[in-house]
């Protein structure tokens, strides 16, 4: 547990107290108390619950659910606090094929924060750097400590927005440059599929947090405050729009991937119909010559078989130039890159 304490007029921020400290704390409302608490081990998480339910009092079913850390986006209010659920990522894990995130709990009251984790967090460390080096924040109140803190943790999204925009473009550059059919791009594009849903998911809940945050339907934060928590609702926004364009440029993936394929497919076709158009007749000449009449044409001609040789391979050489006029055979990739040109791929990438 650790125990950041702001008093007015002071220089700095102090942190050496405890548990028992925090009631006189408390009891001065001109504080600006922040405790942060951790849950690594079974005696840090009995040691949080011991705090939440009888330092501050909080309700037991918000301190349940803030032990337990399998809970999507939320806020609660209640009469002298407010409880939120928010998610940070989990940068060594997240990437686009898989968008990992971990749980903050907090509490917000008149003067007060309280933070539970389980995972560290990049940006609780930022704040408390922050807090070490500058009172500014804390001078402004514990509504703007927790918008500091929230605008941390949503700041860390963009990073990993911008992975998202650079994988679906390299996936579908795999998907035109495909050969034949491939499972393994079919495969990363089900996973990044799966992660964006994810993104999508979490923003979408946690944009519901922060409007509630930023259009003044609690009386814990100030109306001075509601353009800061507006500012990170609107961060926010941007990274949910790009999430929807994501989805839909992962759905046109899949229409990319089965296009190249059919178009390998078809083109594989088109070979073996024009080798068959051209075998079909030169069958059907070495096949009348097969046969064993008597009185034939050239049957007994002593160039007979170098002439029908040669009208043969003059058969095959007209009906290539033939296939080849009708765009048929021989054709570059034009078209082909006409269309990969034409994909929408650059549409949100405005960042």
């Amino acid at each position: 547990m650790e125990v950041f304490v702001f008093r007015k007029g002071s220089t700095e921020i102090e942190t050496d107290f405890g548990r028992d400290d925090l009631p006189e704390l408390l009891a001065d409302e001109t504080n600006v108390v922040w405790v942060d608490l951790i849950g690594e081990t079974p005696e840090q998480i009995k040691e949080a619950e011991d705090v939440l339910l009888n330092v501050f009092g909080f309700h037991h079913l918000t301190v349940e659910d803030c032990i337990e850390v399998r809970h999507q986006p939320k806020i609660e209010a209640f009469e002298n606090y407010l409880y939120l659920i928010v998610h940070g990522i989990k940068p060594v894990e997240t990437s686009p094929t898989n968008f990992a995130t971990k749980e903050l709990d907090a509490y917000l009251g008149t003067n007060y924060v309280v933070t539970f984790h389980v995972q560290r967090f990049r940006s609780l460390k930022s704040v408390k750097q922050k807090l070490c080096t500058s009172t500014f924040v804390c001078q402004r109140g514990a509504a703007y400590l927790l918008h500091t803190i929230l605008d941390e943790l949503v700041d860390l999204y963009m990073p990993i927005v911008d992975d998202f925009d650079l994988a679906i473009n390299q996936l579908e550059d795999r998907a035109f440059e495909m050969k034949r059919a491939s499972h393994t791009v079919l495969g990363d594009v089900m996973d990044v599929r799966r992660a964006v849903a994810r993104l999508r998911r979490i923003s979408a809940r946690q944009l519901e947090v922060l409007y509630r945050l930023s259009h003044g339907e609690f009386p814990q934060i100030p109306n001075e405050m509601l353009p800061f928590y507006r500012d990170v609702h609107d961060h926010l926004v941007r990274i949910s729009d790009l999430a929807e364009g994501y989805r839909d440029l992962v759905a046109s993936l899949f229409d990319i991937h089965f296009s190249v394929v059919a178009t390998k497919t078809n083109d594989v076709m088109k070979t073996l119909a024009v080798l068959s158009s051209i075998i079909l007749p030169l069958s059907l000449i070495a096949g009348i010559y097969g046969m064993n009449f008597d009185y034939m044409p050239e049957l007994r001609s002593g160039y007979g078989y170098f002439y029908t040789l040669g009208g043969m391979a003059l058969l095959a050489i007209l009906l290539l130039f033939y296939f080849w006029r009708k765009g048929w055979i021989f054709q570059d990739d034009a078209e082909f890159e006409f269309i990969k040109k034409a994909q929408p791929s650059d549409d949100f990438d405005d960042k």
